[in-house]
Order: C-alpha cells, then sequence, then structure tokens
C-alpha cells in the first residue's frame, strides 16, 4: 500500500508525456482501456486524481469506448462507481470467474456469487451502459453443473459482452504446481459447449477468440457480444494490427510498422522497478512515437 502513491505521481508523469508526444504526431486516440489489474482497488479520491489528470492530458473525443477493469466485486462502491461514470466511462468489466461458492474458495477468491449480484445490481442501477463479464470454464472443484449455473445466472444481469476463457496454468502459480480437483478434459468440453449453445441461443456472437499456453484441453477463450456490442480493446489486442499506447506498469505497448512487422515495448512490471525506471520508460515512449511519425510519412 506504501508504493501506491508514489507508483501514481509516476504515471501521472507518463500520462503527460505521452499525452504531449501524441499531440506533436497528431494522432487520436479510438479506445481507452484501464485494467490488466483492478484498478479499482484505488480509493475514489486516487482514481478521480488520476482520470481528472488523463482526461485533462489526452483529447478523447473521438473515442468510441471508456472502459474500466471493475474485476473483484470487493473493490466496488457505488462512490467509486460515480467517479467512473463522472470522468466519462461507458464500459466496466466485473469478472466474477464462477459463481460457485466451492469453486470461488478453491482459486482463493474472497468474495461470495452474493456479492458479484449486488455489484451487478448496482451498476445497472447507476446506468452504466455497458458491462463486460468474464467466465472461466475448468476451474478446481468446478463441474459441468455448476459451469452452467454461472452462466445462466449472469445471463440475468444483462451484460452485454461475456467471455467464455478455458483455465490456462501459469507456471509458478499454485494451481499449476498442484493441479488438483481440475474437471476433466471431457467436463471442460461439456462447458465451453453449453456455452456456445446457451450463449448462441440468446442472440450473443463471437467476436473475438484467442488462446494461452498451458490451457485445458485444446479450447480457445471467447468473447460473445450481443447487439453489436463488441469491446474494441479486446479486438485491438487480439488482432494486432493497431497501435497500442500503454501506460503505467506491466503495460505494452505495440506499434505497426509499414513493412508489415509489429514492435512491442514493455514498460516494467513490478511496481518498484516503474517507479525507479521512469527515465528508461519515457526513452522507449518517444522511440516509439519516431517509428510511428517515421511510419506516417
Amino acid at each position: 500500500l506504501g508504493l501506491v502513491e508514489p507508483y501514481l505521481e509516476v504515471l501521472h508523469r507518463e500520462i503527460t508525456d505521452a499525452a504531449r508526444m501524441v499531440q506533436e504526431t497528431g494522432l487520436h486516440i479510438k479506445s481507452f482501456y484501464m485494467g490488466g489489474g483492478t484498478p479499482t482497488t484505488l480509493s475514489a479520491d486516487q482514481m478521480d486524481r488520476l482520470l481528472t489528470h488523463l482526461n485533462r492530458s489526452f483529447d478523447l473525443s473521438g473515442c468510441a469506448e471508456y472502459c474500466i477493469e471493475a474485476g473483484r466485486p470487493d473493490t466496488i462502491d457505488r462512490e467509486k462507481l460515480q467517479v467512473l461514470l463522472d470522468h466519462g466511462a461507458d464500459r466496466i468489466s466485473v469478472n466474477p470467474q464462477s459463481l460457485e461458492p466451492r469453486v470461488l474458495s478453491a482459486i482463493g477468491r474472497k468474495h461470495s456469487p452474493e456479492d458479484i449480484e449486488k455489484a451487478m445490481e448496482l451498476a445497472t442501477s447507476m446506468g452504466f451502459p455497458h458491462v463486460n463479464m468474464d467466465l472461466i470454464a475448468g476451474l478446481p472443484a468446478d463441474t459441468p453443473e455448476g459451469f452452467r449455473r454461472t452462466l445462466d445466472t449472469c445471463l440475468t444481469f444483462g451484460a452485454d459482452n461475456i467471455t467464455v476463457h478455458t483455465l490456462a496454468l501459469k507456471k509458478g502459480a499454485d494451481l499449476f504446481e498442484r493441479r488438483e480437483n481440475l474437471p476433466s478434459a471431457g467436463d471442460v468440453a461439456e462447458m465451453v459447449a453449453y456455452g456456445e449453445q446457451t450463449l448462441r441461443a440468446l442472440g450473443y456472437k463471437p467476436y473475438y477468440l484467442y488462446r494461452q499456453k498451458y490451457m485445458s484441453g485444446s479450447f480457445e477463450n471467447v468473447g460473445w457480444s450481443r447487439d453489436n456490442l463488441d469491446c474494441l480493446y479486446n479486438i485491438y489486442m487480439m488482432e494486432e494490427v493497431h497501435t497500442i499506447l500503454s501506460l503505467g506498469g506491466g503495460g505494452m505497448n505495440k506499434v505497426n510498422l509499414p513493412d508489415g512487422t509489429l514492435r512491442r515495448f514493455h514498460n516494467p512490471k513490478f511496481p518498484e522497478q516503474y517507479i525507479e525506471m521512469l527515465s528508461g520508460v519515457l526513452e522507449q515512449k518517444q522511440e516509439l512515437f519516431r517509428l510511428m511519425a517515421d511510419g506516417a510519412k
């Protein structure tokens, strides 16, 4: 917690410099996404200061999407959601992963299914235009019946984007080492099939998919949306044909060059490194914008 304010101070400086570079290069922001973690762990005041600085620094008048990842329901309250609305957020992500108590306990989640329900009711009552939800097939202690209950309940919340992930075991993670209580490949296939059949029947259409290492079976992560309300950020990240400007620790910048190659620039992952290496981060940003300017000639 002691790193939050120093981290935000450095992030504010990166925002200032990056916004100046965007303006000087004559570029425009199409989609804004804040996530890759749970930014709603910030206090309402911290979020207010950060988004105020962001909105003042960048011209977002042509931005088609302003999405904030709210993630865990224990980080969501009315005051924070009001801050997001006040700053122009029109889409949030609430990620239950599962609504089965046994599964949530097995993966170390502290929230309950009721917490997710309350968070969704709050977001709906406050008038958020769009809500994304993420579910995971193949979690420890889950069953095809449990996954069906989770999806069926989530569909009552009115989310217009639902992504059905398949569990990907990450090296070094506790689940990767233990691999206990994992559903069989057949059970995971049943979960994924139920998701596809149910979502298609209700008018959702698949609009992006991707695969990861160490996934359960030969499945994909598939994003579903209805009424053509696709989340542009998801598409841009998967297609890798758009330039991605990332700010903050762990951010990945992507620049598409005229020769068809893709250059990636990584921000330091850990907060301490990000704070200490800001000068290097800004030098990297300058190289990124130089490449974009050269490509535009």
